[in-house]
C-alpha cells in the first residue's frame, strides 16, 4: 500500500477528496462511491459481531446514515475508514447491549484497510443510563430517511426501526408471508442506501 508524506495511503486521499466534494460541494457521486467502497467491508465486519444477517444488514444502514449525517463534522486526522468503522462497530455494540446477545468475544481487535487497530470495548452489566438516549438518537436520524421512502415502505421500517419488532412479528402484524416481509425490507433498505448516498436533496 503506497503513503504519502502525511502518512495516509492514496485510497485515503482519495476517500478526503470524496468526502469534501460530498460535504462542499453536495455531490451525489461522492456519497454512493463512498458508500460502494465500504458497504461491503461494513456489513461483514457487523455480522461478525452480531452473527444475524438480517439484523447485520440493518446495523449497516443505520451505520452509513449516521456517518453522511455528521460527514461535515469529519477531521482528516485520520481515514475515513476508520472514522465510520467505528462508527459501525459501536452501533452494533448498543444493539448487543440492549439484545444482551450471546456473541463471540469482543475482546478481538479488529483493523481497518490502513491496518490501524480499532478496538472494542464492550462493558457488562445492564442497560446504562445512556440507553434510551442513544436509541432516540438513533430513531432520530433513521427517520430522517425514512420520511423519504414510498409510502408502501414506511409502515415496514416504521415497525422494523422504530417499534422493533421482529419479522416474525411484522409479518403477523401485516399478515403476510415472511417471506415477502423479508424482501420488501430489503428493498426499502435499498431505497434508504440510495437517500443516504446523496440521491436526495436532503443530505
Amino acid at each position: 500500500m503506497e503513503i504519502n508524506e502525511r502518512g495516509f495511503s492514496n485510497k485515503a486521499l482519495e476517500d478526503f477528496d470524496l468526502i469534501d466534494r460530498a460535504v462542499v460541494h453536495k455531490d451525489q457521486q461522492a456519497y454512493a462511491t463512498l458508500m460502494k467502497r465500504y458497504k461491503k467491508a461494513v456489513y461483514f465486519m457487523i455480522l461478525k459481531m452480531i452473527r444475524d444477517a438480517d439484523d447485520a444488514e440493518d446495523l449497516t444502514m443505520e451505520a452509513f446514515a449516521k456517518a453522511f449525517k455528521n460527514l461535515h463534522r469529519f477531521k482528516k486526522d485520520y481515514t475515513f475508514s476508520t472514522w465510520l468503522f467505528r462508527i459501525a462497530t459501536n452501533n452494533a455494540i448498543d444493539f448487543i447491549r440492549k439484545k444482551k446477545l450471546k456473541t463471540m468475544s469482543l475482546n478481538n481487535t479488529l483493523s481497518d484497510d490502513s491496518g490501524n487497530a480499532v478496538t472494542i470495548d464492550v462493558e457488562d452489566g445492564d442497560n446504562n443510563p445512556q440507553d434510551e438516549f442513544i436509541k432516540s438518537q438513533r430513531i432520530e436520524m433513521v427517520r430522517v430517511f425514512v420520511d423519504k421512502l414510498p409510502a408502501k415502505y414506511r409502515k415496514l421500517v416504521q415497525l422494523r426501526y422504530f417499534d422493533e419488532l421482529s419479522y416474525e412479528e411484522i409479518a403477523q402484524e401485516l399478515e403476510k408471508p415472511l417471506g415477502t416481509v423479508k424482501a420488501q425490507l430489503h428493498r426499502s433498505r435499498e431505497l434508504l442506501y440510495e437517500i443516504a448516498s446523496g440521491k436526495e436533496k436532503h443530505i
